[in-house]
């Protein structure tokens, strides 16, 4: 039970049973934590009533040293108050958000005749931003539409309506490419180019299909007029409209507005990715990345992306899609989980892109800084088993033999997250008869640690072993009991299928499930794969050398060069025994040819 002091216990009585938010102060009136509750009382109470779990819920409620709260008419009242002071104060055991500042927006800036551009710096008062998009191609492809269908100016000159209607400027190349309605020399009306500015607006905001009918509209009306030329061009735009509109619908126009949510975890690491649809078209993606600072239920931080992502793209859709409900969401909000139809394959591609975005940040994060990744792999490893230190040194071993024969073990060692392969080592049992897989173990851990003794080097953080409880068990005997070392021990337990699936850990071993994408997980899978490689391929170069000696190594006069020779000719010591006479002297010559024939040929006939 947690040790609570006086005034803590004073505060917790006067808490009200009704929604608010709670602050937790450290003892230099810092705020460290800010939660919401529905009822005050019991949830700021449940802090200081059991043990737990994680540690850093130990740490935090250890440094509580003062309470605030305040109290707010609804549940949806205390969430947006929760988020707000989580911003304001960045709060250390909070869920920190990660900056996504490096997502381009579209710009369409304030001036006269205004631009459109991808941006990734935002300025206050300069413009009109729409995004972020966490898929820059996305942001290309619609710039590219909005350029070919809106001749508007590219060009960065301070232009203004009264410079026009002076004269100030002159037409550019792009004017003469037809890239650009010549607004600088009036080419075009005031109204005609504020007309393709709502154009472009509408494509961004996803309103490709309502221009594509209006293109439609005006190309048959010019074709009834017999305007040939500008009936052809209106189809050419309306054809590039439907190929971009082809590009992004995935599915029919009764999908009607939307946004839809995935979500994934990786240890502390959380990613939630949104897709805005917009009359069945997917016309804005992005996503965010928190760090789970405490053991936060998943309802909770996806009621906080959706806030935070809807915030962002500045969503106004009623419907929202999810994998599962959220702990708490705007109660005008429509959420359901979609379980078939288009709304399905929506939720489907949300889960698809957000389990990309993962992997990619975890394979640029190992990419550009492997001692960071390793720190991060190597701490959650420590936070999952408890340990008291980094497990930057680790042992892992592995059994291999044949039907009770050549019977050999392996250790691999990982060192930073990586193998130290100077470290690997093999053994050749010598003091087991047939196929004793505990025995075996007992007799390579003792040999293993009485040697780094002996030579008085460091002994491993932790020890893995490629099998279950009883590897674990003939490892600790032999540690602990015989040689009175303290290493802590980790085995790896696989399901019917052979396949791993479940870490064990203490005595009595306790299973720790993890999922298949956790970086932790995927990381011990590489220690048990290279364990059991290095095993085997030693067991099988031994179990080869066994097998030829008998046959080839007791001759007079054959080297390890004539062997060799002999083997790759006939590939095995079997067909070499069943050559002819003819074979051999052609392959060795006469001499030594005769002898080896010989030689099988007597044992043919005993």
């Amino acid at each position: 039970m947690t040790t609570t002091s006086a005034h803590i216990r004073q505060l917790l009585a006067q808490l009200p049973e009704c929604p608010g938010v709670y602050q937790y102060f450290n003892k230099e009136g810092k705020v460290i934590y800010v939660g919401k509750a529905k009822n005050l009382r019991r949830r700021v109470s449940s802090y200081f009533q059991k043990e737990h779990e994680w540690a850093k819920t130990r740490q935090l409620v250890k440094h509580i040293a003062d309470i605030k709260y305040v109290v707010v008419a609804s549940e949806q009242d205390a969430f947006l108050l929760e988020n707000n002071l989580i911003k304001q104060y960045q709060p250390h055991y909070n869920i920190l958000l990660k900056d996504g500042k490096s997502y381009p927006s579209i710009c369409i800036t304030r001036e006269d005749y205004p631009r459109i551009f991808k941006t990734r710096k935002i300025i206050k008062g300069a413009g009109e931003y729409f995004g972020p998009y966490s898929y820059g191609n996305t942001v290309d492809l619609v710039l590219e539409l909005i350029h070919r269908l809106c001749p508007i100016r590219t060009c960065a000159m301070q232009m203004t309506g009264r410079g026009v209607s002076e004269g100030k400027y002159k037409t550019c190349l792009k004017y003469h490419l037809k890239k650009c309605c010549g607004i600088c020399e009036g080419k075009v009306s005031d109204e005609q180019y504020k007309a393709y500015i709502e154009r472009a607006k509408k494509i961004i905001r996803g309103d490709a299909h309502e221009i594509s009918h209006q293109l439609l509209a005006e190309m048959k009306h010019c074709a009834d007029e017999y305007k040939y030329e500008e009936a052809q061009l209106l189809k050419e735009q309306y054809e590039l409209l439907d190929k971009f509109c082809s590009k992004t619908i995935i599915t029919n126009a009764s999908a009607g507005d939307l946004d839809v949510f995935g979500y994934e975890e990786d240890g502390e690491e959380v990613y939630i990715s949104v897709l805005r649809i917009h009359n069945g078209s997917i016309v804005q993606g992005q996503t965010i990345e928190y760090h789970k600072q405490l053991e936060e239920p998943k309802e909770e931080v996806l009621a906080m992306g959706i806030h935070e992502l809807r915030e962002q793209i500045k969503s106004e859709n009623q419907e929202i899609v999810v994998p599962f409900i959220p702990d708490f969401i705007d109660e005008k909000l429509h959420l359901y989980i979609a379980n078939s139809g288009d709304k399905k394959k929506l939720l489907d591609l949300a889960m698809q892109n957000v389990r990309q975005y993962m992997q990619d940040k975890i394979r640029q994060s190992s990419r550009l800084n492997p001692d960071q990744r390793a720190a991060r792999v190597l701490g959650k490893l420590q936070q999952l088993l408890g340990l008291e230190k980094m497990p930057v040194f680790i042992d892992s071993f592995d059994n291999s033999n044949l039907q009770g024969s050549d019977a050999v073990a392996s250790c691999v060692v990982f060192k930073k997250a990586k193998p130290s392969k100077q470290d690997y080592r093999h053994f050749k049992i010598e003091s087991v008869e047939g196929p004793d897989d505990y025995a075996s173990m007992r007799e390579i851990v003792r040999r293993r640690y009485s040697n780094l003794a002996d030579e008085n080097k460091e002994m491993p953080d932790l020890i893995i072993a490629d099998g279950g409880i009883g590897q674990m068990e003939a490892i600790r005997e032999v540690t602990e009991e015989q040689l009175g070392l303290h290493i802590p021990i980790a085995g790896l337990k696989k399901d019917d299928k052979h396949r791993t699936n479940t870490l064990l850990f203490g005595f009595p071993p306790k299973e720790i499930s993890m999922k298949v994408t956790d970086e932790v997980f995927r990381f011990l899978v590489q220690i048990q794969d290279e364990v059991h490689r290095f095993a085997i391929s030693y067991h099988k170069k031994k179990r080869s050398i066994s097998q030829t000696r008998s046959e080839l190594d007791d001759i007079q006069g054959v080297g390890p060069v004539t062997k060799q020779k002999i083997l790759n000719h006939f590939h095995s010591v079997k067909r070499a025994g069943e050559a002819s006479a003819e074979e051999w002297t052609e392959l060795l010559g006469k001499h030594l040819g005769s002898k080896l024939y010989e030689h099988f040929a007597s044992k043919i006939s005993r």
